[in-house]
């Protein structure tokens, strides 16, 4: 049986051409500012229990979302690590109190792995992003 992966990322792509992550997405709102005192507190609380209890692909290796070796390197999670995908749930709460899209995208081959632990990879896309990319490529 194939192992399946799974990726929530926003509906627009970012000006480096790839569609943003959900935990990319809450951060830039945290950076924003715009987040309540109750979204800010789920926020901070729950990326810290990640950083606690999932392994950062940066930290293992630095060069893994350089964008001139990894072009449009993201990461999935494995659809086993269940108790990190279930935490989601909280940050599209937050996504969708502030008209943020994000959807939910699974694959079992979503590209080529650049990083693999027991929780996630991180792949370069099959198709890369556009370059240099400006603008909405969704309409």
């Amino acid at each position: 049986m194939e192992t399946t992966f799974v990726r929530f990322q926003g509906t627009e792509r970012s000006p480096r051409g790839h569609f943003p992550g959900v935990f990319a997405l809450a951060n830039g709102l945290a950076r924003k500012g715009v987040l309540s005192d109750e979204e800010w507190h789920f926020w901070r609380s729950s990326n810290d229990w990640y950083d606690a209890n999932y392994p950062d692909p940066s930290t293992a290796d630095p060069a893994v979302y350089d964008p001139e070796l990894h072009p449009g390197a993201v990461a999935w999670f494995r659809s086993s690590a269940e108790d990190l995908i279930k935490r989601v749930d909280g940050y599209l709460d937050i996504l969708t109190a502030h008209g943020v899209e994000c959807r939910m995208v699974q694959s079992t081959d979503p590209g080529r792995i650049v990083y693999e632990d027991d929780y996630q990879i991180v792949v370069v896309p099959h198709i890369p992003p556009p370059q240099h990319f400006k603008g909405n490529l969704s309409a």
